[in-house]
């Protein structure tokens, strides 16, 4: 296993930026994906940013992933309604983190937050209740 549970590492540069792909394991044996932009600042530093996606949310992330890409291809299209809840399944594992984010924190000792998108059309919407006049 190569550096911090690296299994397998590549990059490209695009206009100044560069994404690192980075397929991972940690001491639990999780595989997990991390993708990397890095851009320089004016401070002669660099700002980095970072997604982790596990083995198992693969699928799921693939699938959106590709759904706003045919997006993209048709500008000015209607987006399609989307929802990221996991499948039933998915529901019942228990959450997994790298080596690195145990405990819920960063290196620098800032909190993670999990993120969960959910979009429904208009039309899935529940109406609001009405209340009794008085």
């Amino acid at each position: 296993m190569g550096i911090r549970g690296e299994l397998f590492s590549t990059r490209i540069t695009c206009e100044g930026r560069t994404y690192f792909f980075n397929v991972k394991e940690n001491r639990m044996g999780d595989v997990f994906l991390t993708v990397v932009e890095s851009k320089p600042t004016e401070a002669e530093n660099f700002d980095r940013r970072s997604i982790v996606i596990f083995k198992d949310d693969m699928k799921g992330f693939l699938k959106a992933f590709q759904g706003a890409l045919k997006y993209m291809e048709k500008p000015g299209a209607e987006a399609p309604s989307v929802s990221f809840e996991p499948a039933p399944e998915e529901r019942k594992r228990a959450p997994r983190r790298p080596a690195a984010a145990a405990g819920g924190e960063t290196a620098a000792g800032e909190k993670k937050r999990r993120v969960v998108v959910r979009r429904k059309d208009a039309a899935d919407k529940k109406p609001e209740a009405e209340s009794p006049a008085d």
